[in-house]
């Protein structure tokens, strides 16, 4: 079975390779999306003594998720359902994660501070987020009717949380990635 895996717009070994994804690491991607874009791509990366979690609203698109781990023999993958909007819905022990993963997702909501919370109170000392979004739509893929995601806004919330900029570069024409840590 063959599936299509979104890299032609954004490359998920350039981003595990700023945030330096290492073997045995704990992440989670939330709202995963039903490609996978970067669950599998990482699941190879951190190996059988990492984890990744699975992270979103729809059963259907974790179902999804679920049976392609399964044929393609990940252990290392969690689905988890949850809201990523309200607070201490993410059933992933606390403090127990390196990185938190939000990739096309905060454009969707008028208010990311809850988003980051639930992020922060999952992370290990030092854990970091990788936020990509969207910077311009594409035909008939991306945010239309929506507003784009305020970058500026977001790490001025972010730092109000506790979170420091790490890197904030251009990722290809279409999209942006911001990386925050936790200090």
């Amino acid at each position: 079975m063959t599936y299509h895996t979104g890299n032609q717009l954004i490359d998920p070994y350039l981003i595990f390779g700023k945030v330096q994804l290492q073997p045995n690491m704990h992440i989670a991607d939330f709202g995963v999306g039903r490609t996978g874009h970067i669950v599998f791509p990482a699941a190879k990366l951190i190996g059988e003594k990492g984890v990744v979690y699975a992270v979103d609203i729809l059963k259907d698109v974790l179902e999804s998720i679920k049976k392609r781990a399964q044929i393609e023999g990940f252990l290392n993958i969690h689905e988890v359902w949850a809201d990523i909007e309200r607070g201490n819905s993410v059933r992933i022990p606390g403090g127990t994660l390196d990185m938190v993963f939000m990739i096309n997702v905060l454009f969707h909501f008028k208010d990311c501070t809850t988003t980051l919370e639930e992020a922060m109170r999952l992370l290990k000392e030092k854990g970091r987020v990788v936020i990509v979004d969207w910077v311009k739509p594409l035909s008939n893929i991306g945010p239309v009717n929506t507003p784009m995601l305020d970058f500026a806004k977001l790490v001025e919330e972010a730092r109000g949380l506790g979170f420091a900029l790490q890197d904030d570069f251009e990722l290809g024409s279409y999209h942006r990635c911001v990386i925050l840590y936790q200090h």
